[in-house]
C-alpha cells in the first residue's frame, strides 16, 4: 500500500507516508513523527550537545509505566554524558502495549534548577501522568517531589490536533533558551505564529533530508 512506503530514514526512525501525511492536514502527530523531530532535533539543530537530552514517547512511556525500582534500565545508559536539561514528550496513554493516547505534553527538568516543568498546550489534560512522571524523575535524582514541580502557562491550543505541534515547539524553544542560559525558567511562550509554521518547516526539513540521502 502507498501509505506503507518509506519517505525517509533517520537515524533511529524510519518514516513512512502515513507517517508524513500527518504533518499534511489538521491532524494530531504520531509518535513516529514526534521521535523524528527529537531525534532531529538533537542530532542536526543542537550538534548533539551534551547538555540536552530528548527523550522520546517510546522511552517515556517506558519510564511512564515502569515501577520505580526500574527507572535506571532506561535513565541510566540515557544520562551517562550527563545532561543538564532533559526533555520528555509525554503522553496520556495508559496503556503498556503501545505509544500514542489522546493528548501530548512536554515535561523538562532541569538539573542546575533541580525542578521538573510541564508544558501542556490544553491546560489540566495531562495533570496525571505529568505528575507520576515528575515523582519519578525528582525521585530518581534523589530530590523531594515538594516545591520542585512546577505548571508552567504556555501558549494554549485551539483546536483538538496541535498538542504535538506544541511539544516540538516547546521542546525546541526551551533547549534553545537553556543552551544559552543555562535554565528552563523564564523562557517566553511560544507564540501561534511558531505553532502555525510548524507542520511546514518540518515537512521542509524532511524533503532536504531525503534529497542529501538521494
Amino acid at each position: 500500500m502507498t501509505s506503507n512506503v518509506t519517505v525517509l530514514s533517520y537515524n533511529e526512525s524510519l518514516l513512512r507516508k502515513s507517517d508524513v501525511d500527518l504533518l499534511k492536514g489538521p491532524h494530531w502527530l504520531n509518535d513516529t513523527i514526534i521521535s523524528f523531530y527529537l531525534e532531529y532535533l538533537d542530532t542536526d539543530f543542537f550538534e548533539n550537545n551534551n547538555s540536552l537530552l530528548f527523550v522520546s514517547p517510546e522511552v517515556t512511556q517506558c519510564i511512564k509505566i515502569s515501577p520505580q525500582r526500574e527507572l535506571d534500565i532506561f535513565l541510566n545508559p540515557l544520562l551517562e554524558k550527563e545532561p543538564k536539561f532533559i526533555f520528555f514528550a509525554l503522553n496520556d496513554n495508559e496503556q503498556t502495549e503501545y505509544c500514542g493516547g489522546t493528548h501530548w505534553s512536554l515535561l523538562a527538568y532541569s538539573r542546575p534548577e533541580k525542578r521538573v516543568f510541564h508544558y501542556d498546550s490544553s491546560r489540566g489534560i495531562n495533570d496525571g501522568p505529568a505528575l507520576d512522571l515528575a515523582e519519578k524523575i525528582l525521585k530518581y535524582f534523589r530530590l523531594p517531589f515538594e516545591g520542585r514541580f512546577e505548571e508552567v502557562s504556555t501558549l494554549q491550543q485551539n483546536n483538538g490536533y496541535d498538542c504535538g505541534i506544541h511539544v516540538l515547539c516547546n521542546t525546541e524553544q526551551l533547549a534553545s533558551y537553556a543552551n544559552h542560559y543555562g535554565k528552563l525558567k523564564g523562557c517566553p511562550k511560544i507564540t501561534p505564529d511558531q505553532v502555525q509554521k510548524k507542520r511546514w518547516e518540518i515537512l521542509d526539513i524532511i524533503n532536504k533530508l531525503k534529497m542529501k540521502q538521494s
